[in-house]
């Protein structure tokens, strides 16, 4: 495993950090507008993921309050409790999502992020979060409402570093500019939408993450699955069956999608490799681009990864991988 430090911090993460989305089957029954994962694993099912992720040298771990409704967080606690010393993982988590069904049951205003940080620490089992993620950028709370009460909670020893997720860019800038300017702990991490599907985040996002010094965490680097397998697949999974918010990523996109699944295929083929270390290949390729966040809910799925390190990737060969991408609209991963 290689290491990496995250943007200009003198935090060392893991090439490839392990997402624990799918991990934690809740037993809560969602309310409207929660979100209902029926692939997600059983606790007994996910620890082995954990486990053999820890083995193989990964340190960073990724997760979110709004996961299994807080299932997920508890299951890596508990996880990295019985498998790793804590000091020696990156623990990341997310808040924003909705987490109960009233008026202030979402968002990041100061009610919302002083009570969610403590009740990941309480399900995590830790007395600090390495890195505190604003899950999407909150339309209806004042921004320096939100970027004072992450300041608390830095300075409080609650959280080591603060991270942002899919955003515009100037959304993004103003407020890094806000923190800079009030003497706040800013931002040291974007959690973008980035893979060979979707490449908007180039124009400016990944060029104020270089200029700036950010680290870049690409979240779904295999679009969904719909890079690691032939185009004839589709949807064949339980995830692509049920996955809603997938939908809205693709839905619009198909017929300029299939010709980059195409040739992602076709380079696999000619290299003798799955086509997920072709895609993942090519990210670990981009000097922007930090620590992806992979999910595993099969064996391969984290040898496929660690794999993609010793994938090179020649000038011609990611000029091919290229050169077949269309712009894409942008997607509800902003809103």
């Amino acid at each position: 495993m290689n290491y990496v430090k995250l943007g200009n911090t003198g935090l060392y993460v893991s090439r490839f950090c392990l997402g624990c989305m799918s991990y934690g089957k809740s037993n809560v029954t969602p309310w409207p507008g929660m979100p209902h994962w029926p692939w997600t694993l059983t606790e007994e099912d996910s620890r082995p993921f954990i486990k053999r992720a820890l083995e193989l040298g990964v340190n960073f771990f990724d997760t979110a309050n709004v996961y299994s409704i807080g299932e997920s967080e508890s299951v890596l606690g508990r996880a990295i409790r019985d498998f790793a010393r804590r000091d020696e993982v990156v623990l990341a988590t997310k808040v924003n999502g909705l987490v109960r069904p009233d008026p202030n049951g979402r968002g990041l205003s100061r009610k919302a992020i002083l009570s969610e940080i403590d009740k990941s620490l309480r399900r995590m089992g830790t007395d600090y979060i390495d890195l505190y993620i604003i899950h999407r950028y909150d339309y209806q709370t004042p921004l320096e409402e939100t970027l004072e009460a992450l300041n608390d909670i830095v300075r409080a020893g609650k959280v080591r570093y603060l991270g942002a997720s899919s955003m515009y860019a100037w959304q993004f800038m103003k407020a890094i500019g806000l923190q800079r300017a009030n003497g706040w702990a800013t931002f040291v991490s974007m959690q973008n939408y980035y893979n060979l599907l979707y490449r908007e985040e180039e124009w400016e996002m990944l060029r104020l993450c270089q200029s700036e010094g950010i680290g870049v965490t690409p979240w779904s680097p295999l679009a969904r699955g719909r890079l690691a397998r032939p185009w004839s697949q589709e949807q064949q999974t339980e995830r692509g069956r049920n996955d809603q918010f997938a939908k809205t990523l693709f839905s619009k996109t198909e017929d300029i999608d299939k010709p980059m699944i195409d040739r992602v295929n076709e380079v696999a083929k000619e290299r003798g490799v799955p086509p997920s270390q072709i895609a993942l290949a090519w990210l670990f390729h981009k000097p922007v681009v930090t620590s992806p966040i992979i999910g595993a809910t099969k064996p391969h799925h984290l040898d496929d990864a660690v794999a993609a390190l010793s994938v090179k990737l020649s000038t011609e060969a990611i000029k091919r991988l290229e050169e077949l991408y269309q712009p894409h609209p942008p997607t509800e991963a902003f809103s």
